[in-house]
């Protein structure tokens, strides 16, 4: 539980629930943007005909299927289990092939019994207070959907958007160079 003292006291807050475990859209663009990053690549899409996911990654990472295949979200260190993520997660969270978490890394509902490419060991979170922890360090990430000033007025001045030009005038605009005087 994360404490917050408010000038006259301390007040126990649970911190809420990530917006991808409320809203579907955000979880489907957050884990369809996991599975096509080729830095990422959540899979296998499913379980139980996994094609040549487990090959493909054991090669990525240098090692054997079989150690790739122990290499799973249930046991990464952003993969949270926590009984206050449980709470967050709607419906049934297990099934036979395993149960569902939240990632901390990518920001969406993940399955067990899969992995991605940036698996790091030492999961899965099953503690409150860890749980919190990594949502407060994720605060940034979490919020970086909403886009800037700047961002938005070159999305709007550049025919060709994302691009290079577009990119450099958003740090000119950071940098208070350009579009000083320019509304939203």
């Amino acid at each position: 539980m994360i404490v917050i003292t408010i000038g006259e006291l301390s007040i126990g807050k649970k911190p809420k629930c990530p917006a991808a475990t409320q809203d579907l859209e955000l979880n489907t663009k957050n884990r369809d943007a996991a599975i096509k990053a080729d830095h990422i690549q959540y899979g296998p899409l499913n379980v139980d005909e996994p094609g040549d996911y487990w090959k493909d990654i054991a090669e990525h990472w240098d090692t054997t299927e079989e150690a790739a295949k122990k290499s799973l979200c249930g046991n990464c260190v952003a993969f949270d289990i926590s009984p206050r993520m449980d709470e967050c997660m709607p419906g049934k969270t297990s099934d036979e092939d395993g149960r569902l978490g939240y990632c901390w890394m990518h920001h969406f509902k993940c399955h067990s019994a899969r992995s991605c490419r940036t698996w790091a060991k030492g999961g899965p979170i099953k503690d409150d207070d860890v749980s919190a922890d990594w949502q407060e360090r994720n605060k940034k990430s979490l919020e970086e959907g909403k886009k800037d000033r700047c961002y938005r007025i070159a999305k709007r001045k550049y025919d060709v958007f994302p691009s290079a030009y577009a990119s450099g005038a958003i740090v000119k605009c950071r940098q208070g160079k350009i579009w000083k005087g320019i509304k939203e």
